[in-house]
C-alpha cells in the first residue's frame, strides 16, 4: 500500500512540476484533478500536496495559491524521469543536414549551439576541443610558387590550418612530394604536443639537399601546434534569457555576468559525464553563486569513442527537462557523428 501511495504522491509532483513549468503559474489541486487523470478525490490530492510540502518537494508562496515546485522537487522530477520526448523525424534530418553544412569542426560548433539555443530557447554554449586529445591525421604541402609553400595541417577533431612558409632557396616539385612524405612521417597518429617533439627530431635530422625547406616548414609548423586559440567557448541565445528576466528573481545580469567569464562555464564544460549521459545542475547545485537561479544540462561530444569537449544549455529552474535533456543529448549525439564522418 505504502508503494502505491509513493507512486501517486511522485505523480502529483510529476503533473506540479509539468503544469508549472508549461504556466509559470502556482498549481492547485482543483488544477490537478482537472488537468491529469489522478483517479483520486480533491481530499487525497490536497493530502499529497501537504505532505509533498513537508518533504521540501513543493513550495506554498502565498497563503490562498497554489503550490510550486522546489529545486529539491525538481531533483527529485529529473531523477524520475524514464520517458525523454523523441525528437521528430523532420527535426532530426534538419539537424543533421545544417551540421552537415559546417565547414570544419569550429562552424559545426557554432552551428550546434545556434541550434541547441533555437530549439531550447535558452542560452546554449559549447567547449571547442581540447587540444591535448587532438592528434595530427594529415599534413599537405602544396607549392605556391619555387619559394613559396603553402602548409595545411589536419587533425582527427576537424581542425585545420593553413599556414604560408616563405624560402630563401628554390625547391622543385620532387622536393616538395619529399618534404610532405616525411612531414607526415613525423607527425600522422600523434597529439599535438608529441608532433612538436618529433618535428624539432625531424629538423635536427634534415636531409642536406631539403634542409632548408624542411627546418623553415618544421618552425612554422611548431609555431602553428603550440598557439592555444583565445576564444574557447563559444555561446548563443543569451537573448532567449533577456526574455525570461522575471523569471530570475535576483536579476539575471549576475546569470548573464557568469555566461560571459569563461573560466566558470569551462569549470562547467570541464565536468560534463561521459558520451551518452547527460549532467543536470539545478540551482544551487550550481557551484558559482552567480548561476544559483539557473539549471544547466550538459554533455559531451567527440569521436571513437573519446570525449572532445562539452555542449549544453543555461537556463531558468522551471526549464521543461524532458525536452531540453533530449534536445542537448541529440544536438552531441549529431556533433559526433558528423565528426565521425558518418
Amino acid at each position: 500500500m505504502a508503494g502505491s501511495t509513493d507512486r501517486r504522491r511522485q505523480e502529483v509532483l510529476r503533473a506540479i512540476v509539468a503544469d508549472y513549468i508549461a504556466s509559470q503559474e502556482p498549481v492547485g489541486s482543483k488544477a490537478l484533478l482537472e488537468r491529469h487523470r489522478l483517479n483520486v478525490s480533491s481530499a487525497t490530492i490536497r493530502n499529497d500536496m501537504s505532505v509533498l510540502e513537508s518533504e521540501g518537494l513543493i513550495a506554498q508562496q502565498h497563503a490562498s495559491s497554489g503550490r510550486i515546485p522546489t529545486e529539491k522537487g525538481y531533483r527529485q522530477f529529473v531523477d524520475h524521469i524514464h520517458d525523454l520526448k523523441p525528437l521528430s523525424a523532420p527535426e532530426r534530418r534538419a539537424i543533421l543536414s545544417f551540421l552537415e553544412g559546417g565547414v570544419d569542426l569550429e562552424d559545426v560548433l557554432r552551428r550546434s549551439v545556434q541550434l541547441l539555443a533555437q530549439l531550447t530557447r535558452q542560452a546554449a554554449v559549447v567547449q571547442l576541443p581540447n587540444l591535448q586529445v587532438s592528434r595530427v591525421k594529415h599534413c599537405e604541402v602544396v607549392a605556391l610558387s619555387t619559394v613559396r609553400l603553402l602548409l595545411v595541417l589536419i587533425t582527427d577533431t576537424g581542425r585545420v590550418d593553413q599556414r604560408n612558409v616563405e624560402l630563401e632557396e628554390p625547391v622543385d616539385q620532387e622536393h616538395v612530394t619529399r618534404l610532405r612524405d616525411l612531414l607526415n612521417q613525423a607527425l600522422v597518429g600523434k597529439t599535438l604536443t608529441e608532433a612538436s617533439s618529433s618535428l624539432i627530431e625531424l629538423a635536427a635530422d634534415a636531409p642536406p639537399e631539403i634542409r632548408h625547406a624542411l627546418v623553415k616548414s618544421a618552425t612554422r609548423l611548431i609555431e602553428t601546434l603550440v598557439e592555444q586559440p583565445s576564444d574557447r567557448l563559444i555561446l548563443a541565445g543569451t537573448s532567449n534569457l533577456t526574455r525570461m528576466a522575471r523569471d530570475f528573481p535576483s536579476g539575471l545580469p549576475s546569470v548573464i555576468e557568469a555566461l560571459e567569464e569563461q573560466v566558470t562555464v569551462l569549470k562547467l564544460l570541464a565536468n560534463v559525464p561521459d558520451l551518452g549521459n547527460v549532467s543536470v545542475l539545478i540551482g544551487g547545485e550550481n557551484e558559482d553563486e552567480d548561476l544559483h537561479e539557473a539549471s544547466i544540462v550538459t554533455t559531451a561530444y567527440g569521436s571513437d569513442g573519446h570525449a572532445l569537449g562539452g555542449l549544453g544549455v543555461v537556463g531558468p529552474t522551471f526549464m521543461d527537462y524532458p525536452g531540453t535533456i533530449s534536445k542537448v543529448s541529440a544536438v552531441a549525439r549529431y556533433v559526433s557523428r558528423v565528426l565521425a564522418g558518418e
